[in-house]
């Protein structure tokens, strides 16, 4: 879509109301995903970075030529652009130092009016790529793939491990979507376990840990776990694949739990064709910034057993975890989980208008629905 035409504005208003929505969702005590402290706090963080990524593109529509999303699939911003974004915010401050300062255009934009009686509309987009430029600079961007960071450490009482709450996170270049990791991992590596373990099971207070770490706590393993997590990230591989090959790769590394929350797809009527019966229903949605419905899956797998490991005097074998995934349901022996939630947000008005053309039940069929009015979400309608 053209950037300078109605549909690429009504598409950024829609998704910067839906991202908007989804925090107001995720930092409501009352919401089903709170008891989660873990995902509602590291979700939050990442559709903050989100929410001003989309800012960043509404900002480049004053001098880009062309802006492509995902119209059939995932309703997100092909891949392309969150590269170009990346490698933007890398250039921007040599960028910058070749465009006069924003006082100086505003003082060529108002004499080159003066003068010719015309819009100064290179003198625009050359305003429009500096403000963009300061926005990828300063701000915290979604970017292709984001390194982990440990948000807590505390101590298994039973088998005297730390163990580690780490998130990272990535936009999928096939799917088009944002990804979201978090997992639980126990840690038994000696010189760790020495250093943070006292001999009651306890986490020794006397290390003081700046939490969030850039990164896993251990440091011996932190470059490896970055190689492993970027590797490990894509839409394809399931959370139990992902879970296996962690307790594959890493002997003294112990995953409990991996949880991915996956944003989208998203509908914009109008816009997206991802759902014929969705965007047919909500292009009769009176005010095109209410004719949305944003959709995620939370997905997690746990460890129900760990095989000792054994030593013997040619050769030893580590603990291994044994994943549950739940076979008595089709839908998440597909996804490769122990357990998943499928939720949608959508505005009072396009709920409505769904409710009324009577496809509300068969689309919510399987998701939790939460309805966005006056600034507050109700769920379980």
């Amino acid at each position: 879509m053209k950037p300078d035409n109605e549909p690429a504005a009504q598409y950024f208003a829609a998704i910067s109301a839906a991202l908007a929505g989804l925090e107001i969702f995720m930092s409501d005590e009352r919401s089903s995903l709170y008891r989660h402290d873990l995902v509602t706090k590291v979700a939050a963080e990442y559709i903050g970075k989100l929410e001003r990524t989309f800012d960043c593109w509404r900002n480049q529509l004053g001098f880009l030529e062309k802006f492509r999303i995902s119209r059939a699939e995932s309703g997100f911003p092909v891949f392309q652009h969150v590269l170009e974004l990346e490698n933007d915010r890398r250039q921007a401050e040599e960028r910058l130092s070749a465009i006069p300062q924003a006082d100086e255009l505003r003082a060529e934009m108002a004499d080159f009016i003066l003068r010719h009686k015309d819009f100064p509309a290179a003198l625009q987009r050359t305003m429009a790529e500096r403000l963009y430029l300061e926005d990828v600079r300063n701000g915290q961007i979604f970017g292709p793939f984001m390194l982990a960071q440990t948000a807590k450490v505390s101590v298994n009482p039973n088998n005297g491990r730390p163990y580690y709450l780490v998130h990272w996170a990535s936009f999928d270049g096939t799917a088009n979507l944002p990804l979201i990791y978090m997992a639980t991992i126990e840690d038994s590596s000696p010189a760790l376990v020495r250093q943070l373990v006292t001999s009651d099971n306890k986490l020794n207070e006397d290390v003081k840990i700046p939490l969030p770490v850039e990164g896993l706590l251990n440091p011996e393993l932190a470059h490896q776990f970055d190689a492993f997590t970027e590797k490990n990230s894509a839409y394809t591989l399931s959370p139990a694949t992902i879970a296996n090959n962690l307790d594959k790769d890493f002997p003294t590394l112990h995953p409990k739990q991996l949880r991915r929350l996956v944003l989208g797809p998203f509908y914009s009527a109008g816009i997206t064709e991802n759902n014929s019966t969705v965007s047919e229903v909500l292009s009769k949605v009176r005010k095109p910034e209410n004719a949305w419905l944003l959709t995620w899956t939370v997905q997690e797998v746990y460890s129900k057993a760990e095989r000792p490991g054994k030593r013997g005097l040619w050769s030893s074998e580590k603990a291994t975890q044994e994943f549950y995934v739940n076979t008595d349901d089709l839908e998440a022996a597909r996804q490769g989980v122990s357990a998943y939630e499928k939720h949608a947000l959508v505005p009072h008005e396009a709920y409505q208008a769904l409710y009324a053309a009577g496809e509300a039940q068969k689309i919510f069929a399987e998701y939790k629905v939460h309805v966005l009015s006056k600034g507050q979400v109700i769920s379980d309608v």
